[in-house]
């Protein structure tokens, strides 16, 4: 049985077209994997807490030398690791605010990417990402056009997220855009129809080379 770990991280809620689109993707993908669990992480009705020192000692902190404060301190950045490490396939829903992921998303991040788990160093001082062997599907919500045309070079979402992903290992990424939703209604039903067919190719069984 396979999981897939659902990350939304939008402040709007049920208004939220990327998290609508990633929730037809979770319904299409669970139809085509009957059996498989699915976690989901709404960053935007509980976000998680900003990394801080007390964090980032915690977390350099060997395991069994933490105080019971460390441990309760850490507690939840292990819990999200341990999701993402159990997921075989990944679903973040990525509304795009001031052209970039949402301060929310970057939390979710900053707790994920640790050293020594999801990442490390290898003798020759290069980085190394851990969590291997996974799928990943980001879903945007975005006002205008930024995959293409005059608005490209604001797209500081997709560059970042594939840096940082792949940083981990995560480099099996298909991105869904949902753009133009603020631009009129008919840009936003056809960017919204536009991401609904993508769904179709990302599921669509990939073919031999």
């Amino acid at each position: 049985m396979s999981t897939l770990l659902l990350v939304k991280s939008s402040i709007f809620g049920a208004q939220s077209k990327s998290s609508e689109i990633a929730q037809d993707f979770v319904l299409r993908w669970t139809e085509k994997h009957p059996g498989s669990s699915v976690i989901t992480r709404d960053l935007g009705a509980e976000p998680v807490t900003h990394l801080t020192s007390d964090h980032l000692g915690a977390a350099m902190t060997v395991k069994d030398n933490r105080s019971s404060q460390q441990q309760e301190i850490i507690a939840l950045a292990d819990t999200l690791i341990e999701e993402a490490e159990r997921a075989d396939v990944i679903v973040i829903a990525s509304p795009m605010y001031n052209f970039s992921i949402s301060s929310n998303l970057k939390a979710w991040i900053d707790h994920i990417v640790r050293a020594g788990r999801t990442f490390r160093y290898t003798e020759e001082g290069r980085p190394e990402g851990l969590l291997k062997n996974k799928k990943v599907v980001v879903v945007t919500g975005r006002g205008g056009v930024y995959s293409q045309g005059p608005l490209a070079a604001f797209d500081f979402q997709e560059p970042y997220l594939r840096t940082i992903l792949g940083f981990v290992g995560l480099t099996n990424i298909s991105f869904i855009h949902v753009e133009g939703l603020r631009i009129n209604a008919e840009a936003a039903a056809s960017g919204l129809e536009r991401a609904r067919s993508s769904i179709d190719q990302v599921l669509a069984p990939q073919k031999a080379a």
